[in-house]
């Protein structure tokens, strides 16, 4: 898909948001809700994606969706360090297929980095959901308020 396009309410994210799809939460407030990647690229990938609107990517979301998007990404990639005390954390954030882009409703990942620990390919398999569930229990409970 390209930059430009029409939304698909029938996308993972939305069907997450809708109930339809489990999810291993993190954290959910007015506007954004966050969870684990159920194809992590490493172990605590995280994804946050606002709970309202239909932009597909960074470039149709309005600004405060964007700021509430991001004060999330911050507030879990704290929690993500405390939780997990990884040496380093990637934030990313993909527009359009040739970027990476993959479901197109606004999302942006919070990697955990390793030194020494190569980034696994994304949704090269998917994650055992109880896993996912203790990581995410392990960082809902270093959240800040």
């Amino acid at each position: 898909m390209s930059l430009d396009g029409v939304y698909d309410p029938g996308n993972v994210f939305a069907r997450i948001l809708r109930g339809e799809l489990p999810k291993a939460m993190i954290c959910e407030d007015e506007e954004t809700l966050a969870f684990m990647d159920a194809f992590p690229q490493a172990r605590g990938h995280a994804l946050v994606i606002p709970k309202h609107g239909v932009a597909r990517n960074l470039l149709e979301a309005s600004p405060d969706t964007l700021a509430a998007v991001m004060s999330t990404v911050r507030r879990v990639a704290r929690a993500v360090r405390a939780a997990l005390r990884p040496d380093g954390i990637m934030v990313s954030q993909f527009n359009g297929e040739a970027s990476g882009q993959t479901v197109y409703h606004l999302h942006v990942h919070i990697i955990p980095r390793w030194t020494g620990q190569p980034l696994g390919r994304h949704g090269a398999g998917m994650a055992d959901p109880a896993e996912l569930a203790v990581l995410a229990g392990r960082i809902s409970a270093s959240l800040e308020a």
